[in-house]
């Protein structure tokens, strides 16, 4: 897991005691995915991850904290990245090339992501400037170190990727005003919605915008801090987690949206919790598929969190099938697919020193993943 900010989970200063689990090779073969392959190191980055594609599937974005020169110090928080896949002349992607940095100095930044319809356009989640606050409000599980932060300042932007110069004068803001914690955003397939989440109610809540029209409209304000949202591949139902019991245990929830006559989201129905335990699950992505979707959890340990994989129900007696899909020691968290669904890129720390980095292996698909107990 991350030691700052994280998608479906927004984390700005997060510190994980996973980082002190014995350094071991991974097994030759996992569940759900092969070949990993390490795509950023700490010989350039002291911690990355948070990574996606873009809809070509021939760039990511990541959030990372750059190695400062000797005798510097490192930045206080993490900066937007976007870089190309590299790929071997049979497709498979064998490295990163062309890295380079989008956000300001000085500023936190999280939850970057390509805009669905305009090639070219990367939002992410922003303070623009240095953090003011030294003590923000900010998740924490019981008293362990891991912790995510909401400095009030962040908002989403947007960049032009042609023109992006790591200024802030490249970016434009899409939403936000500085006054309350804005991000963990995403955009529909047709690019009409942006999802968000907010924190201006004090508790993290779920919106929309209607960027047509400019309508904002709340459609997940349930106690708890319900956040880290996504569109399913057909734009009608959204993934997200939640803390919903107030017990620092995310759970992981699914609800298809409710659209008015002209096609603007106006909430949610048929909400459904995938996961109901003891257990840290989130950062839920959909498979581009629609019919699964992959999270991390802490299922096997605080120190080992892994990628899991839930087929969607098909009506509400249906009982969710499951599957683990990772299997090595440290953590496995924020999985997502490309656009083809043949890639499965990740965050992890399954390397010597166990900082977090980008992975990326080959998805295994399973039309009966193993397992069938809806409360894991």
């Amino acid at each position: 897991m991350l030691s700052a900010v994280t998608r479906t989970a927004s984390v700005f200063t997060l510190t994980l005691a996973m980082n002190t689990v014995a350094s071991a090779a991974p097994p030759a073969a996992e569940p759900g995915v092969s070949g990993a392959i390490q795509l950023t190191f700490p010989e350039r980055f002291l911690k990355a991850g948070e990574s996606y594609f873009s809809p070509d599937a021939k760039h990511i974005v990541f959030q990372a904290i750059e190695r400062p020169v000797d005798g510097a110090e490192a930045e206080d928080f993490y900066a937007m990245y976007v870089s190309d896949v590299a790929r071997d002349g049979r497709g498979n992607i064998t490295g990163l090339t062309n890295i380079r940095r989008v956000s300001p100095k000085g500023s936190a930044n999280t939850c970057g992501w390509f805009h669905s319809t305009r090639p070219g356009t990367l939002l992410f989640a922003s303070t623009v400037g240095p953090p003011t606050a030294q003590n923000t409000p900010g998740y924490q599980r019981g008293t362990s170190r891991y912790r995510w932060s909401f400095p009030p300042e962040t908002r989403i932007v947007e960049v032009d990727l042609a023109t992006a110069d790591g200024s802030a004068a490249s970016l434009k803001n899409v939403e936000g005003d500085g006054k309350a914690y804005i991000a963990e955003g995403s955009t529909s397939p047709d690019g009409r919605h942006l999802l968000f989440c907010s924190l201006e109610s004090g508790d993290g809540d779920l919106y929309v915008r209607d960027l047509k029209t400019g309508a904002r409209t709340a459609i997940v304000k349930a106690p708890g801090y319900d956040g880290g949202p996504f569109f399913s591949p057909n734009g009608k139902r959204i993934c997200y987690r939640s803390d919903r019991k107030n017990d620092n245990l995310l759970q992981v929830f699914v609800a298809d949206l409710v659209f008015d006559k002209d096609g603007v989201i106006t909430g949610i129905a048929n909400e459904r919790q995938l996961t109901a335990n003891e257990h840290v699950n989130w950062c839920p992505f959909f498979r581009p598929d629609g019919k699964t979707l992959v999270y991390a959890s802490s299922e096997i340990g605080h120190r080992n969190y892994e990628v899991f994989e839930i087929v969607l129900p098909d009506g509400a007696a249906t009982e969710p099938l499951r599957r683990r899909v990772t299997e090595a020691e440290g953590a496995d968290v924020l999985p997502v697919f490309s656009p083809d669904g043949k890639w499965l890129l990740w965050t992890g720390q399954r390397h010597e020193g166990k900082s977090s980095q980008l992975y990326v292996g080959t998805y295994i698909d399973s039309a009966t993943p193993p397992s069938s107990d809806s409360k894991n």
